[in-house]
């Protein structure tokens, strides 16, 4: 590249388009190629993990059952077993999922053999890194390209990749971003393109479609990001090397960890993230294998696949079920492997993404995304799509299901308890169905306490032995107070879908800020008036709430529990101290560096990749 070229940065390159046809989702399904990466047993595999779901799911719903039938059945007992029996098969699914994980991790049999990173020699075709932006904080932006510039042009793939602002911001934003980008590619060690679409057709991914039909028949692959990604030279190089070297392979995804976490709520999500996170990450690899999912953003993609397999239609009907396809990511995976391309998941380092700062923040983008996973359950019966691919998109869609089913099935064994009387949540649930039912929700906790206890290097990159345990406690009591506000708040959110109201997409609220008890009260009048009604269980069964007190904690603690959690302040005493800690916490959490992890990267046929954090065996 002359010097001439950086001092003189062209706003963009010269066009190579490439046609993206619109699918035709339930019409005759598309040819397909041979996915030649796809690993040994998977059908075993998941047969397995059904089987030990089902099993768990059984023995429970059949203890309850039989303790509810010894007089018969009414319709309150029948509603209970409706909503208990998915509800117990959702925590056992990923229960069972994250204990295969701790067992591949622990032992060391991570799923596949190792193999050297690949270096920038390898690379024959050229990359594009797509960063999409919609109003967001032009200085952060364009200091998270230039450093990831820097890191490309040092791990040698400058030659080969190229980076590309696509940006749907307003015209004040616009200007700002075009200043800030002729600053920076005309210092970039690569060449950094931007373009600013005049309207925001189709939100995210018609950005990305756009280009691909104007820009993406120079590229044989793209990285997707998003505005608050972050990822290494090293990381990016190495894997459009694999995707030289497998040419079935449609979509790699990472799975990115947390980064710049300054509330008290960012670090305790970064550090769940980094402390469960491999576990149930090992699990979902072994079973996904080629026909894993995406996540929309830290991922490299097949240009000419993408093409040629994800033109996106609109969904017949209005919002906010019909209309644009909101979570089009998981969409996309299904439908490349519709065509035969392999999706894998990578764990590998140098990934990052950054995490609402708040729980309102937090809530805010779950409801978009509830509303994209509940539009993929009419995608169910689409043709040619792989039956795994329909399960991550019945997964995605009943995640959001389970808040108002669990709310259902509180307010159902209240109703037990005022027609059965005093005592009767006993018969619900049996001590050998307590007992099972605490495994599995706080199992994943354990095991990942044991990862991260089992050797001394992880140890000490958690903050220590006592450290850990003292995190996890925190964390584990935190998680119960958020549960039944997450229950709240989705249930809310659903049932405003049911009546029409569709997720507004604003700019994403990334900046930490102290929200004060006054300001979230009014959002959390369900929530207290709820809690308050739950203390009236007293009056008619002392041991439901007993069984209640949890919930009823969450809720009228709510308020305290945002607004405590938003503060930085208390954030930086807990890192004083030493709670929340995670590896290489100081280096990720600081906007002048590039976090880099020097973990060790690996693939084998399966493209499963021995994970960068601290790994067992």
């Amino acid at each position: 590249m002359s010097s001439a070229a950086i001092r003189i940065p062209a706003m963009l390159p010269a066009e190579a388009p490439l046609a993206m046809p619109v699918q035709d989702l339930y019409g005759i399904p598309p040819g397909t190629i041979e996915v030649k990466t796809r690993p040994h047993g998977l059908l075993v595999k998941r047969l397995l993990l059904i089987a030990l779901t089902a099993l768990i799911g059984l023995a429970a719903s059949s203890s309850v059952r039989l303790a509810l039938s010894r007089d018969g059945l009414d319709l309150v007992e029948m509603a209970l077993l409706v909503f208990f029996v998915p509800l117990f098969c959702w925590i056992a699914f990923g229960f069972v999922t994250s204990a295969i994980g701790f067992l591949k991790l622990i032992t060391g049999e991570h799923p596949g053999f190792t193999a050297l990173p690949r270096p920038a020699s390898t690379l024959r075709h050229r990359t594009a890194m797509l960063m999409p932006v919609y109003n967001e904080n032009v200085d952060e932006i364009f200091a998270r390209v230039r450093l990831m510039a820097r890191s490309i042009a040092k791990a040698g793939g400058a030659e080969w990749i190229d980076f590309f602002i696509l940006s749907d911001s307003n015209p004040f934003h616009g200007r700002r971003e075009e200043a800030a980008w002729r600053a920076v590619a005309r210092e970039a060690p690569i060449r950094i393109y931007y373009r600013r679409r005049q309207e925001n057709i189709a939100r995210k991914p018609g950005n990305v479609a756009e280009w691909v039909r104007r820009f993406g028949g120079a590229y044989e692959n793209m990285f997707v990001l998003d505005a608050d990604s972050t990822m290494s030279g090293e990381t990016i190089v190495g894997m459009a090397a694999i995707m030289e070297e497998r040419p079935s392979i449609g979509l790699l995804q990472t799975v990115p960890m947390i980064a710049n976490a300054r509330t008290l709520f960012q670090r305790w999500m970064q550090f769940a993230s980094e402390a469960y996170g491999p576990i149930a990450s090992a699990g979902l690899l072994w079973w996904s294998g080629s026909e894993a999912n995406f996540w929309g953003h830290n991922a490299i993609v097949r240009t000419r696949a993408f093409a040629e397999s994800c033109g996106l239609p609109e969904l017949p009907g209005k919002p906010p079920f019909g209309g644009h396809i909101l979570s089009h990511d998981m969409l996309e995976s299904a439908l490349l492997r519709r065509r035969g391309w392999a999706v894998h998941m990578v764990m590998i380092g140098g990934s990052y993404e950054e995490f609402p700062p708040t729980i309102v923040d937090h809530a805010i983008r779950d409801r978009r995304w509830m509303q994209g996973n509940l539009q993929h359950l009419q995608l169910l019966g689409a043709s040619g799509l792989h039956w795994v691919s329909r399960l991550h998109l019945l997964i995605g869609a009943s995640a959001y299901l389970t808040s108002p089913a669990w709310l259902l099935l509180i307010l159902t064994m209240i109703g037990q308890a005022a027609t059965h009387g005093a005592g009767s949540v006993v018969a619900l649930a049996p001590p050998s169905v307590l007992a099972l039912t605490l495994v599995l929700l706080f199992g994943p906790k354990v095991m990942g306490t044991i990862w991260m206890l089992a050797k001394c290097e992880r140890r000490r990159s958690f903050g220590g032995a006592g450290m850990i345990l003292r995190s996890v406690a925190i964390d584990a009591a935190l998680a119960v107070l958020l549960a039944p506000v997450t229950m709240v708040t989705q249930t809310k959110a659903f049932f405003g879908l049911l009546l029409g109201i569709s997720a507004n997409w604003n700019t994403q609220v990334r900046e930490a800020r102290r929200i004060s008890l006054r300001e979230v009260l009014p959002d959390m009048r369900e929530h207290l008036l709820l809690g308050l009604a739950l203390c009236g269980t007293a009056l008619i069964d002392t041991m439901t709430a007993a069984w209640l007190a949890p919930v009823i904690a969450g809720l009228l603690l709510s308020p305290w529990l945002v607004s405590l959690t938003s503060s930085e302040t208390l954030a930086k005493r807990a890192a004083a101290r030493g709670i929340f800690h995670v590896p290489d916490a100081d280096m990720a959490g600081k906007r002048e560096d590039l976090p880099l992890r020097s973990g060790r990267e690996s693939l084998d046929t399966t493209l499963a990749v021995r994970p960068a954090l601290p790994t067992g065996g």
